[in-house]
């Protein structure tokens, strides 16, 4: 938690440097309509993660099986692990850098650099660099084409609400309720014989992640907020 608050406290004193504006200017003020926005992406992201790793499973030939080892406080836990890494990185990667990019070079450019700086971001998390060069691109065009998703719902809605509920629902289903992630074996655990994809599956679960998700997200922003009020925000 300590990381958020420095992140949180180094955003307004960017945005007061840089444009003399308030923390408030990221759009954290709860009301209803950004709670509808955070729940706008948070149901739809947990329903594609469980498509995407459950549709993996199958085709692997496995199943999941629950973890009798994972209680209602090992839940908790995991939960509030994850909304606090992806309110750590919604900060950094959708707050006052991309704000501040937006009024300067407009929504497409600044989205993009701030996707760009998501996916390079990922292989120092990961610990990819001086690996292999094929799986960080992988990895790259993945949290990249996240990035661009996470920062155009900043972008259009003009709120951490949109992007947050995005990211903590896809990272909710895939580390606490399937285990698919750094916190290793959670509420269910995928068992059965493994089989391996062919390439022509492997990139269809990779064009889902890559293209149609982020795709129908943007396709959705865009028709739901076809115009941004303020002119110094708009492509």
């Amino acid at each position: 938690m300590l990381g958020v608050i420095v992140v949180f406290i180094l955003s307004w004193l960017i945005l007061w440097f840089v444009l003399k504006e308030h923390i408030t200017a990221l759009g954290i003020v709860p009301s209803f309509q950004r709670l509808k926005e955070f729940l706008w992406g948070f149901i739809p992201m947990a329903i594609f993660c469980v498509i995407n790793l459950v549709g993996q499973a199958y085709l692997k030939n496995e199943h999941y099986i629950r973890n009798p080892d994972y209680g209602f406080n090992e839940g908790i836990n995991g939960a509030w692990w994850t909304l606090k890494a992806a309110l750590f990185e919604e900060l950094i990667f959708r707050g006052a850098i991309l704000y501040i990019l937006i009024r300067y070079i407009g929504i497409v450019k600044g989205c993009m650099l701030s996707a760009i700086a998501f996916g390079i971001y990922h292989w120092f998390s990961y610990n990819m660099i001086g690996g292999r060069i094929i799986p960080m691109i992988y990895v790259f065009l993945l949290t990249g084409a996240g990035g661009w998703m996470f920062a155009y719902a900043f972008a259009k809605t003009k709120s951490l609400y949109a992007p947050l509920g995005l990211h903590f629902g896809w990272i909710l289903v895939s580390i606490v309720f399937l285990s698919a992630g750094p916190l290793g074996n959670s509420l269910f655990i995928p068992a059965g014989p493994t089989e391996q994809f062919g390439e022509w599956t492997n990139l269809v679960f990779f064009l889902w992640q890559a293209i149609i998700i982020p795709g129908f997200v943007t396709w959705v922003l865009m028709k739901k907020y076809p115009k941004i009020e303020n002119q110094e925000l708009e492509v």
